[in-house]
């Protein structure tokens, strides 16, 4: 593993690294799949786009980027974050984009949303974490209510892609809610114990 940061059963997250310039990551965004129902691949994405965003991501103040590694092999399978973080008001924006086809459906993604969400409360002292999806985007829509996030309104026809307007579905949770469906201990001792269990075999 290299420079991890939060720990999960499967997963690990860590800060973005431009050896990630070197797998696949560039290609996610120019998939059609991959972005079908998120506002990428409206434009071409570049290596050097990429290089940019991830240099910015080091001295953000106000976002928190990681990729998202599949611990038994070190792959890089997608990347996860808290975007606008507002230290005042104690919100941030989640988003999440996996772009390893092989790896969907089997329950990654799940597991890294709920290691920086616990995060942002936890460590970040966040006191609601939010998201947009496109109303198509069914496994997104599947992920919010899997965290416990509550649906709080729909944007009409909001942004336009394949040739079409889209609804943006908006999803919330708060701090108290989602410890109310994840007990905060359970978690945090898991997450304590597993990188225990990481510092010992490494």
């Amino acid at each position: 593993m290299k420079n991890p940061f939060l720990f999960g059963e499967r997963v690990y997250l860590r800060p973005l690294s431009l050896e990630d310039l070197n797998g696949n990551y560039v290609s996610w965004l120019n998939d059609s799949e991959v972005c079908v129902n998120n506002s990428h691949h409206i434009l071409p994405y570049t290596e050097e786009m990429a290089r940019d965003y991830i240099q910015n991501a080091y001295i953000s103040k106000d976002k928190l980027v990681l990729a998202a590694v599949l611990k038994e092999n070190d792959r890089h399978i997608g990347n996860i974050s808290l975007l606008g973080i507002d230290f005042m008001s104690q919100h941030a924006e989640f988003a999440i984009l996996f772009g390893e086809k092989k790896y969907w459906g089997k329950g990654f993604s799940k597991e890294a949303a709920l290691l920086i969400i616990q995060h942002g409360f936890s460590a970040l002292n966040l006191h609601r974490i939010y998201c947009g999806t496109f109303s198509e985007n069914i496994p997104m829509i599947k992920l919010a209510s899997f965290l416990g996030m509550k649906k709080e309104g729909v944007r009409r026809e909001a942004f336009f892609k394949n040739g079409k307007f889209v609804d943006i579905v908006e999803f919330g949770i708060l701090r108290r809610e989602f410890y109310a469906k994840f007990d905060s201990a359970k978690v945090e001792v898991a997450v304590h114990e597993r990188a225990l269990q990481i510092a010992s075999e490494s």
